[in-house]
């Protein structure tokens, strides 16, 4: 028997008689031949018709491994750092130096996400990285002014000698984006009587490979887009922004993007969903290698409880805990992605209610810098940026369950 999930609906008129006789036929028959977890099913009922590597699978011999686009510093900041980092917000994420990332597990998890919810669709029902797990494991801000601006500088060499001190010559150079190996090169190693103002500019060097580099990898993971670097200048100011929040759109857009079963390779903050796995999902590595099955795993809605986590957390992570179950966009210069917190209130601690129907962007899902260097984000989505501005007024209704 094919376990219940929680699927969403059309915001439009279904699509006539036909349609859903098919889609009836569908599910009868998944429900007959299914059992054991299946990847395919629960679609029927999606807005989105475009082709999902869960449609695939199944009539393949090969397996999809996603490659991932991770470049992690290699090396502790100096400890006269710190200070500068925690004052910025990114105090926590700075200690993230290797990983080992499991890609198997990645790849599957990817098999489960629906573009159209922004969860993954489970036999226990829908579940997502939410904000509560970038403010618990990453430290990062929540509450704060969506991160964007222009994603083209005008004097750029000018803005990286006024904040970070230095800048690329012409061989280093790529128009807007800074190498990881010169950032390396240049910042890695403090002189023994380096000045506050040395060690800021290389407080803001730090942070702008972490964000590249571990946060929020794209495409170009050998450098970071210089577009970060304005947001930066007062490190008094940094933590005014939600980073957090830019994150995890960075990381929705990456698991919609590769849905389609031609993507190869995946960006994102893998250390955060694959972190978010090994807490939420007990028995995860049997479901890899037992081949995709969902038969053989509890699903832990609440893993932050547990008080061995308890323990290690401050107090300081929980500050904007009721920003964690929102319904708004969340914004990342050109990604704009919905965050739908009414659609697993489990994880909150919350009886779950039947959702309201997913939450579209129009034309700005999956919308990319290219050919749009003059443009300023902010403007552009200015209809998004409102919306997360009353974040506050978009919480859904919760009622605590006393079955978590």
């Amino acid at each position: 028997m094919v376990p219940n999930f929680f699927v969403c609906v059309s915001e439009e008129e279904e699509r006539g008689k036909e349609k859903r006789r098919e889609e009836k036929r569908r599910e009868e028959e998944e429900e007959e031949g299914g059992g054991g977890g299946g990847i395919g099913m629960a679609t029927a009922s999606l807005i989105k018709e475009d082709h999902h590597i869960a449609d695939t699978v199944n009539k393949t011999e090969s397996y999809r491994v996603l490659r991932g686009r991770v470049n992690g510093l290699g090396y502790s900041p100096d400890a006269r750092l710190i200070p500068y980092l925690e004052l910025a917000g990114f105090g926590s994420a700075a200690l993230i130096q290797t990983f080992d990332l499991r890609y198997d597990l990645i790849s599957v998890l990817v098999e489960r996400w629906r573009p159209e919810t922004h969860t993954f669709h489970l036999p226990c029902g829908e579940c997502t990285v939410t904000l509560e797990d970038v403010a618990l494991q990453l430290g990062l801000p929540i509450d704060g002014s969506p991160v964007t601006g222009v994603s083209a500088i005008a004097e750029s060499a000018a803005l990286c000698y006024s904040v970070l001190g230095a800048s690329p010559g012409d061989d280093e150079s790529n128009l807007s984006g800074l190498k990881f190996t010169w950032l390396k090169a240049n910042f890695q190693h403090l002189p023994d009587n380096a000045t506050e103002e040395v060690l800021m500019c290389v407080a803001r060097a730090y942070i702008m490979h972490i964000i590249r580099g571990v946060l929020m990898p794209d495409a170009n993971n050998n450098r970071v887009h210089i577009m970060y670097l304005p947001l930066l200048t007062d490190l008094h100011n940094v933590r005014s922004y939600s980073w957090g929040s830019a994150v995890l759109a960075m990381l929705y857009r990456e698991l919609c993007r590769t849905t389609k079963p031609h993507a190869a390779d995946i960006g994102g903050c893998l250390i955060l969903l694959q972190s978010w796995a090994l807490y939420g999902i007990d028995g995860v590595f049997i479901w890899v290698l037992g081949g995709r099955t969902l038969s053989r795993y509890i699903f832990i809605w609440m893993p932050y409880r547990r008080s061995e986590i308890v323990a290690v957390i401050p107090s300081s992570a929980y500050v904007h805990s009721q920003l964690w179950c929102t319904n708004a966009p969340i914004i990342n210069f050109n990604i704009v992605k919905w965050y739908q917190g009414d659609r697993v209130l489990r994880q909150f601690g919350c009886i779950q209610y039947i959702p309201n129907p997913p939450k579209e962007v129009g034309k700005v899902h999956g919308i990319n810098k290219r050919g749009k260097h003059r443009m300023h984000w902010g403007v552009v989505h200015r209809r998004y940026i409102a919306m997360w501005d009353n974040r506050m007024g978009r919480r859904p209704r919760m009622d605590m369950s006393s079955d978590f």
